[in-house]
């Protein structure tokens, strides 16, 4: 029987807002326990520094290059997940020594399936010794030496999670986990079966890119802006017919894989809403995927939160007689979810239990990953 372990989970996402970080107690199979959760936000002048260097992680050609700014960049990242771990357990009254593992996700600055290549700022051993807790640490290399893209690996978790499923929501058919994030993806949940996962296409990136060039705001609040807007039809096909749409999963993403440049110069509102369109699209395009139509689709990450996102989805969803909503409603967080997967895969890590599975990224078989570091004093 596998110990159930306590472990935190920390995930600094593609929108590069803050630490999300979440408490979960699993044997990394079916028990899961979930705790409390929380969110440190990033202030704008740090989101700035990241942000320049994904500029600079551009000329990366090995994993351990840290060009530039990036060296200096992921020790103050570093630290400041350390400060959030410690603040963490100070506001739940939790020592280090009820935490069995840290999963840590780290920044991508750079994701290249094509030449296996894959780069997450985030110095484990630091960690480990800021908080004083054993972390697991780059979870993708390994699929990628196996022959995987190194992405999605939340789809393990989703699977955990679609037991909560009710049978009269699921249907006997398949159940759609989407993440919207900087980028959306998705897992698709067929029985017993291992889950199909893959990169959709742009999530919240694209939207908040443009309303902060248009207007200087940092995100569509509620996809308050979108809804103001008109869907140009012509720029949804000029999105949709990328190359990426026609590929096959597994499939994964890098944030400067779609840029502005297929939106044109539309007024700001137009702009909004035609970039929530082509993201709540190339999400519901993931269907032609499933083993059978999906019966419903559980919305997690910030997107969830953009109306305008959220009705495309159910519109379309609709046509095939599926439902959209949103993870709270199967008693989830859709903010912290990806956390608990860091914290889930933890665990797995630990027991040398898979990350990645071939239909979710392409590896050669089934393969665990993560590098653990620091022990107990």
């Amino acid at each position: 029987m596998t110990a159930i372990r306590r472990a935190i989970g920390l995930m600094s996402g593609t929108s590069m807002d803050g630490i999300d970080i979440a408490l979960l107690e699993t044997d990394g199979k079916n028990e899961v326990r979930r705790g409390p959760s929380g969110f440190v936000a990033y202030e704008s002048a740090f989101r700035r520094r990241i942000e320049a260097g994904l500029g600079e992680a551009k000329s990366i050609r090995t994993r351990n290059e840290r060009p530039g700014s990036l060296a200096a960049i992921e020790q103050e990242l570093t630290r400041r997940h350390g400060e959030a771990v410690l603040g963490f357990l100070s506001d739940h009254k939790l020592s280090a020594d009820a935490i069995d593992i840290i999963g840590f996700h780290g920044q991508t600055v750079l994701h290249r399936p094509l030449e296996k290549l894959t780069v997450q700022l985030g110095d484990g051993k630091l960690l480990a010794d800021l908080t004083a807790i054993p972390v697991v640490y780059d979870m993708r290399a390994n699929d990628m030496v196996h022959g995987g893209q190194g992405a999605p690996l939340v789809p393990v978790y989703h699977q955990a999670l679609a037991a909560r499923v009710p049978a009269e929501l699921g249907k006997g058919r398949p159940v759609v986990f989407v993440n919207i994030g900087g980028i959306s993806n998705v897992t698709i949940i067929s029985g017993t079966a291992d889950p199909i996962a893959f990169d959709t296409g742009p999530g919240n990136t694209l939207i908040d890119q443009w309303v902060q060039d248009k207007a200087g705001i940092a995100y569509d609040s509620g996809g308050t802006i979108a809804s103001e807007g008109q869907v140009l039809t012509e720029a949804v096909g000029r999105y949709m017919a990328k190359p990426f749409f026609v590929l096959k999963p597994p499939k994964s993403l890098d944030r400067n894989d779609f840029t502005l440049e297929d939106l044109g110069n539309p007024e700001l509102a137009d702009g909004a809403r035609t970039l929530a369109k082509v993201t709540a699209d190339a999400i519901l395009e993931a269907s032609a995927y499933a083993p059978d139509k999906p019966a419903l689709w559980v919305i997690c990450g910030g997107g969830r939160k953009n109306a305008t996102i959220m009705a495309d989805l159910t519109d379309g969803a609709a046509k095939t007689g599926a439902a959209v909503i949103a993870a709270e409603e199967l008693g989830l967080n859709g903010d912290s979810m990806e956390a608990e997967a860091w914290a889930y895969l933890a665990v797995r890590a630990v027991d040398g239990l898979p990350l990645t599975f071939p239909t979710t990224t392409g590896c050669d078989v089934a393969v665990p990953g993560g590098v653990v570091v620091g022990s107990r004093k």
